[in-house]
């Protein structure tokens, strides 16, 4: 198996954005995608894409078979969020093992939530996303979106072994549209696929990010 270049390689944060001022448009008013509301936020970030990302997530939604639909979990995620969600993980990994460097500690972490400093949401080019049928069913992909990989054991790496056949030919589906369209996975999350942000340029071996961090949406008050 080839290895995992994880979020917190210095290689990644080496990466440096050439910020391209795509705003951040919502998913709602595009209409033609499904949109889940386990991950949503109050403010209604989690439904916020980078113009560029969504435009290519449109084009990945149309080469689907017919009856066969993504379901969009969740795309922008504000920075203290980020934050929240790796700390509460880190806290979790260290009550597991006691002994580890912090250093190691921010490797297992990263393998499920992105340090905040270069963070593929935080940027609002990620999109963690499944497949459904016509009718919202999520279809078999193996895990549940979020899964960590202790609860999963190890079963959300998109390569991972063991997953059903028909998980496996699901899985294959979603990364065929994706890629197709510019998007990256991050191996350790089937269901995680970014355009223009840090570890996609590392990964299209592309000299800069087209994505730094991007600005909160702006809300009604």
């Amino acid at each position: 198996m080839t290895d995992i270049i994880t979020l917190a390689d210095p290689r990644v944060a080496g990466v440096v954005p050439d910020e391209c001022g795509e705003p951040l448009v919502d998913l709602r008013a595009d209409g033609e995608l499904l949109l889940d509301s386990r991950q949503a936020d109050d403010e209604g970030s989690y439904a916020h894409l980078r113009v560029g990302a969504l435009r290519r997530l449109v084009r990945a939604q149309r080469l689907l078979p017919a009856g066969v639909r993504l379901l969009v979990v969740e795309g922008y995620r504000p920075p203290e969020l980020q934050s929240r969600y790796f700390e509460q993980y880190a806290a979790t990994l260290r009550r597991d093992h006691p002994d580890a460097a912090p250093e190691r500690i921010r490797e297992l972490a990263s393998a499920y939530i992105s340090p905040p400093e270069v963070a593929p949401h935080v940027s609002g080019g990620a999109v963690d996303l499944t497949l459904c049928d016509h009718a919202g069913r999520e279809l078999p992909l193996g895990t549940e979106v979020n899964a960590t990989p202790e609860e999963s054991g190890g079963a959300c790496r998109t390569d991972a072994p063991g997953i059903g056949a028909e998980a496996r030919e699901n899985r294959a589906l979603l990364g065929h549209v994706l890629t197709a369209t510019g998007f990256v996975n991050y191996p350790t999350e089937w269901w995680h696929w970014s355009y223009g942000d840090r570890y996609w340029a590392l990964m299209r071996r592309v000299p800069s990010a087209r994505y730094g961090p991007a600005e909160p949406p702006c809300f009604p008050a």
